[in-house]
């Protein structure tokens, strides 16, 4: 088994910096991408600047390989990749251009793309079979253009993101009654407002913003300033939270000022009444007038009429039914690993008070697989791509046999905050804003990371839409609406 590949899945910010740890450690990966492309959930939210700089979403491993220009059939030259200015904020498109495509470029032949992961397995045994299960390989299944196959792996490590999986907008976790018919006025990531017809569907139209994440804080400036321009543009808030509360984050105390500055310009445009709030909304039906305009209502019987577009941004969560054949030991609220859950619950932390993290508590009773980036904190909307990298080099030294710096902590992360929402567009007044949830999101599968190879992470995870500081979508990753 030593002699198979590790198999990454997942082509995002977190699956390439896993390939490029073990690599440096001497242990071969073969990333897998749904996508044809590195990044591919990232790219979706490539309008959106993230809210941590240069210097904080390059792995440093991804860093080093990109530098040597390595690699035998990669497509970089020795110095033939240029390092981006570390101050600097790159949109979620920049991230791809400047950074993941090269990676992967560097990587070669161990990044496979229109690869879809489809399960994975002890050969031969499914999940309730003891006998022999720890002598025999994982095996992955694949279904590419070529058709199906199998792929022996001495270890997995998915990174696939949650990109592809949002949240609905019904309060209980489930699609309210009624949102299914009403798919087509209901959006579930950042808009691009640079783009005429996109700009022509949400301008002079009753808006609602649902979720409470930096997407939603995101959402809520670009519809402001569209109200600016057009102003029989109305907005609506919608909160499952009771009230507002801490919604905006740190402000000028948040030690991202990019993320700071988000919720201060969200605030002001609340406070200045051009945004109207519905906190303790929880949606339980979506229904059509005789006007064909929407009507959100909750179960105690409030309303919101009147509406025409619903961007729901109320997070992501894991698709785990590929998985289940493997014995996962996931908390019962999270869905995140149990050890990992009490240090991630979004009731008690903040993207900046999680504590750093790594293979002790990422690994489950079946060996060798790893649930990594946005896709291990289930559904919790805490995520730093930066996490992700040191979740990886982590990983990476557990399977090299390097126990001691398996467990050894190698990250400081920014502190305050509100995680779990995308930045502003590239352009927009005001300058980066944006968190990296996204960067995990799964395409492959979000960014991050969440987008499966390649799906978006972010900051405190990815709106997919937002990046994180030194390390988070969005990549995907948006936040809950709690």
């Amino acid at each position: 088994m030593n002699e198979a590949p590790v198999v990454v899945v997942g082509a995002g910010p977190v699956g390439l910096a896993a390939a490029a740890e073990l690599l440096e450690r001497g242990v071969e990966p073969l990333v897998l991408e749904r996508g044809e492309q590195a990044g591919a959930a990232v790219a979706e939210w490539g309008h959106v600047r993230l809210f941590s700089r240069w210097a904080e979403v390059v792995a440093p491993a991804a860093l080093r390989v990109l530098e040597d220009g390595l690699l035998e059939d990669g497509v970089l030259e020795a110095g033939g990749w240029h390092r981006p200015d570390d101050d600097a904020y790159p949109t979620g498109a920049q991230w791809v251009a400047d950074h993941l495509r090269p990676l992967a470029a560097a990587l070669g032949h161990r990044v496979r793309f229109g690869a879809e992961v489809t399960g994975v397995a002890r050969r031969g045994r499914d999940r309730v079979v003891d006998a022999g299960r720890d002598t025999e390989p994982l095996t992955v299944h694949v279904r590419t253009t070529g058709g199906e196959e199998r792929i022996t792996a001495r270890a997995v490590i998915d990174a696939s993101g949650t990109w592809r999986t949002p949240n609905p907008l019904g309060g209980d976790g489930l699609p309210a009654l009624g949102e299914g018919d009403a798919a087509e006025r209901i959006t579930r990531h950042l808009p691009d407002l640079r783009e005429a017809a996109v700009r022509a569907r949400y301008a002079g139209r009753h808006v609602v913003v649902a979720g409470s994440g930096h997407s939603a804080l995101t959402a809520l400036i670009m519809f402001d300033e569209l109200a600016a321009e057009h102003p029989d543009t109305r907005v609506t808030w919608l909160l499952r939270r009771g009230e507002v509360g801490d919604a905006f984050g740190g402000g000028a105390a948040d030690q991202l000022p990019a993320r700071g500055e988000l919720g201060e310009r969200a605030e002001a445009a609340v406070k200045a009444g051009r945004i109207a709030v519905e906190a303790g909304f929880r949606t339980d039906t979506v229904e059509r007038d005789v006007h064909d305009r929407l009507t959100l209502a909750t179960v105690d019987g409030r309303r919101v009429a009147g509406v025409d577009e619903v961007v729901a941004l109320t997070g992501f969560r894991p698709d785990l039914s590929w998985l289940s054949e493997l014995r996962l030991e996931l908390d019962t609220t999270l869905q995140a690993p149990v050890r990992l859950a009490p240090l991630i619950d979004p009731n008690v932390h903040s993207c900046g008070t999680v504590y750093p993290h790594g293979a002790a508590e990422l690994a489950h009773p079946e060996p060798d697989v790893y649930l990594a980036g946005m896709k291990s904190y289930g559904r919790a909307p805490t995520f730093l791509a930066m996490t992700g990298y040191e979740q990886v080099r982590s990983i990476a030294a557990e399977l090299a046999g390097d126990t001691e710096a398996a467990r050894r902590v190698e990250l400081t992360l920014p502190e305050t905050g509100v995680c779990g929402g995308a930045g502003l567009s590239d352009g927009q007044a005001g300058g980066p804003a944006g968190d990296e949830q996204v960067a995990d999101s799964t395409d492959s599968t979000d960014p991050a990371d969440s987008a499966g190879a390649g799906q978006a992470g972010g900051c405190c995870g990815a709106p997919a839409e937002t990046a994180t500081p030194a390390a988070s979508s969005p990549a995907a990753p948006t936040s809950a609406a709690r």
